[in-house]
């Protein structure tokens, strides 16, 4: 039975990590949950899982956790108390499922202490993907890829060497607005443009999607996990979300991995690791999809992709602005402060604006996720 620590239990990943869990009984353990500041949702899970320790990021909430708290269940909150836990409970797999930078600080934690980290986060790895892939190494740390594409690469690449890797295709549905003409973009309400043709996912994810941010930014997280570098990485619009990545080595073949668009597949993948369980998901019907696309995608209407590109080719810091400029436009574009476009405008002229430190530590990246979040704050 493998030991399981799972942070962002409440959110839309850690959800459905709870759900594969509860397909595999006797094989999985919940060790302990964490949330930012949704505990009833987190009570609920308490109550089925029955974690060691429930933690909560928001200490305001935390008296009312601990009175709430099943009998025997132990109580932390504040933002240290994830990055304790990533250290200090015992597990076999650290799942980190905490949306956005915030996952930053437990990651390292996790990695400093030689875990298993089941990664679903990327944003960390785009900020400081240099610094953390050196912990990684110093620590005999494993940090295993979540996000389907990431999942997809790693099984396409196995044992392979990154030297004979000649392209990674790094697919992507394409989001909401891949057939609305550009200029309907800022028409498009907040409900709308989160409703996502293939997938069920969180706000901040769907945005990303639509912008196309987050193939920007998984190609960032592509190039340090897999230590590849950007030129080639190509982003491929796939609408049929069935082939989550291929991979092209230098003798001319190309390996693929298909799965229906459901993120239960790689948390299993990931849970699981390095064997491979029996799946109770929904298989492809091949019949049923009838044909795949595959697109150039458009930057003209997605900018924000040929800007991931350039701040990862400026490296030093420039990745982390671009990362939390992005994500703090997103939530003033969900707090109906921005209009759609105004979201990668916003990031790339912050990002413009940023002088660029080589060679940073992870001071430094706080330092500047910190200044570009006040940045974005001024637009509004």
């Amino acid at each position: 039975m493998k030991d399981i620590i799972l942070f962002g239990s409440t959110g839309s990943v850690g959800k459905n990590v709870l759900d594969v869990i509860s397909h595999y009984p006797g094989m999985f353990r919940v060790r302990a949950l964490s949330t930012g500041r949704n505990i009833d949702v987190l009570l609920d899970q308490a109550e089925r899982f029955s974690p060691r320790v429930i933690a909560c990021a928001d200490e305001n909430l935390v008296p009312e956790l601990r009175r709430r708290a099943p009998k025997g269940t132990a109580v932390t909150g504040g933002g240290r108390s994830i990055e304790e836990l990533a250290a200090q409970e015992d597990a076999d797999i650290v799942f980190m499922a905490i949306s956005g930078i915030s996952a930053l600080m437990p990651l390292v934690s996790a990695v400093k202490n030689g875990r298993t980290v089941a990664l679903a986060s990327k944003e960390p790895i785009v900020s400081a993907g240099g610094i953390i892939s050196e912990l990684v190494k110093e620590n005999s740390a494993r940090i295993i890829p979540v996000d389907s594409e990431h999942s997809a690469i790693s099984q396409c690449i196995g044992a392979r060497k990154p030297c004979e890797v000649r392209t990674i295709y790094l697919t992507g549905s394409g989001g909401t607005l891949l057939n609305a003409p550009l200029e309907d973009f800022d028409s498009f309400s907040v409900k709308e443009v989160l409703n996502h043709p293939k997938w069920s996912m969180g706000p901040k994810i769907s945005v990303d999607s639509a912008t196309l941010m987050n193939k920007g930014l998984e190609m960032i997280e592509a190039r340090w996990l897999f230590d590849i570098p950007s030129e080639k990485i190509k982003v491929i619009v796939h609408p049929e979300a069935i082939v989550h990545s291929m991979v092209e080595f230098n003798d001319g073949t190309v390996t693929a991995v298909m799965f229906c668009p459901d993120m239960r597949f790689p948390i299993l993948k990931a849970l699981a690791y390095p064997e491979i369980l029996e799946s109770c998901f929904e298989r492809i019907d091949f019949g049923a999809i009838g044909k795949f696309t595959f697109l150039e995608p458009d930057t003209e209407k997605f900018p924000a992709l040929p800007l991931a590109y350039e701040a990862l080719k400026s490296g030093g810091t420039a990745p982390a602005v671009l990362n939390s400029s992005n994500e703090n436009a997103v939530n003033l574009f969900l707090e109906g402060k921005i209009v759609f476009t105004d979201i990668t405008k916003i990031t790339k002229e912050v990002l413009n604006k940023h002088k660029v430190k080589e060679a940073p530590v992870l001071e430094d990246i706080i330092a500047s996720e910190e200044w570009a979040k006040r940045e974005v704050l001024k637009f509004c």
